[in-house]
């Protein structure tokens, strides 16, 4: 078998060819300030059998780390909290915590039942407003489940805000950490970082789902680019297209069609199939390369790239096939588009004197940002569910790395750090918003 060395998609496809409760709905937008929040040190209530100070500092910790992530929330220092007194979860003291500028407050208090079960009762004030209560819920769960709680907990917070939930989202990636590129999957911020696909055969290019059940991919354990779905509940993978090489699949936002690249008509050409029945209808009739196809939100458009004009740039086009036109018109490499959640943007990557950056088009101004700035070669970049978050793969440390940014390049985190990882693919959740 060969094995390629993967960079941007577009460069690839010759090599794939010859291998063949109360509610808040606030929406914070773009330069709107972010909502000041006070989250007091946990405590164990006084019925707690157990009182676990690790388990305690993890879930405060995870839950601090998930807020201040959201660029929803801006959390009050807590070297703040020494100017009042301390926090009293049965006597809060709502004019204290707006003494040191805070708009909401979280309350949560951890009971222990035994040794390996937590109960987190979590309530939510709005400090402005006399500590009026906006929600609370109780989570709970087993022991090991401490961050799964907090990141529940959170995603709680965002979706009172009118916000998707962020924090129990995943990422699928490509790894070669043991060996073999393979399909791995981690937790929104690194963490729990766990292999899915187990062979001895390249495995790249995934994609979720809507459901969230299922990881398309394109794997050469049969010494030939197939596209397979794998279902993570049940463990089942199946073959979906074998003919020549087949790659780039995204799933439609309406659950029950796919769009990929395929080169079984004897060139990279895109197709639609219908997963229900298996029923595919070609979309793209070209003699050069059309590729990385990505389903716009309302899921009547398809943005992808093609070298129609000599060049690669992106295109988008109606859902069936018709009505293309280009969007790139300078330069002479842009690759890998996806567009945002919302409608209103689309990542790409562009190569400018043999340097990768990824860049956003701008939907309703047909303008273009630059979001990484010529360190390394920068690819794969894919949105958070929310759009205010970017996970993509970078070589500027030397190898191959995912990091986090946000969606204007800001507040950049490395995420892996094991082998070479590539290929990152954010679980996306459905919006009611979106301009397309």
């Amino acid at each position: 078998m060969k094995i390629i060395r993967w960079t941007g998609i577009f460069l690839l496809l010759p090599a794939l060819f010859l291998n063949a409760q109360q509610e808040i709905r606030i929406r914070i937008s773009d330069g709107v300030s972010m909502i000041p929040v006070a989250l007091p040190p946990l405590t164990f209530t006084p019925q707690s059998a157990v009182k676990e100070d690790t388990i305690r500092a993890e879930i405060e910790t995870t839950l601090w780390n998930d807020l201040e992530f959201s660029r929803v929330f801006r959390m009050i220092p807590r070297a703040h909290f020494a100017y009042i007194p301390e926090f009293d979860p049965q006597n809060i003291r709502f004019r204290d915590w707006e003494s040191i500028q805070a708009n909401i407050l979280i309350s949560c208090q951890l009971e222990m039942p035994e040794a390996t079960r937590i109960v987190m009762a979590f309530r939510v004030y709005d400090v402005r407003n006399g500590g009026r209560f906006i929600f609370g819920r109780n989570f709970g769960g087993k022991r090991e489940l401490a961050r799964l709680i907090a990141h529940r907990a959170a995603d709680e917070v965002m979706k009172q805000f009118g916000e998707a939930p962020l924090f129990t989202s995943k990422i699928v990636f490509v790894s070669d950490r043991d060996g073999n590129s393979e399909i791995y999957m981690m937790d929104y911020d690194g963490e729990r970082q766990r292999r899915i696909t187990i062979n001895n055969w390249m495995d790249v290019l995934p994609s979720w789902s809507r459901d969230h059940e299922k990881i398309l991919f394109t794997s050469y354990r049969n010494n030939n680019p197939d596209l397979l779905m794998f279902n993570l509940y049940s463990g089942r993978t199946e073959f979906l297209s074998t003919q020549r090489a087949n790659y780039c699949a995204d799933w439609a936002p309406d659950g029950n069609r796919i769009v990929y690249t395929s080169t079984k008509s004897g060139n990279a050409e895109l197709y639609v199939r219908e997963m229900d029945t298996g029923k595919e209808r070609r979309l793209t009739f070209n003699h050069v390369i059309d590729t990385t196809p990505n389903w716009s939100p309302s899921g009547r458009e398809i943005v992808f790239t093609s070298a129609r004009t000599g060049t690669p740039q992106i295109y988008v086009m109606d859902a069936e096939g018709t009505n293309v036109r280009r969007l790139t018109t300078e330069g002479n490499y842009h690759d890998s588009p996806e567009w945002s959640p919302d409608g209103t943007r689309i990542l790409f990557v562009s190569r400018i004197e043999n340097r990768f950056d990824i860049y956003t088009y701008h939907v309703r101004t047909n303008t273009i940002s630059k979001l990484t700035e010529n360190a390394g070669r920068n690819e794969n970049p894919s949105w958070s569910p929310d759009g205010r978050h970017i996970v993509f793969a970078s070589n500027r440390g030397g190898t191959y790395q995912l990091y986090l940014m946000d969606y204007d390049g800001a507040n950049l985190k490395r995420l892996t750090s094991k082998g070479e990882n590539k290929m990152p693919k954010w679980q996306k959740f459905a919006l009611r918003r979106f301009d397309n």
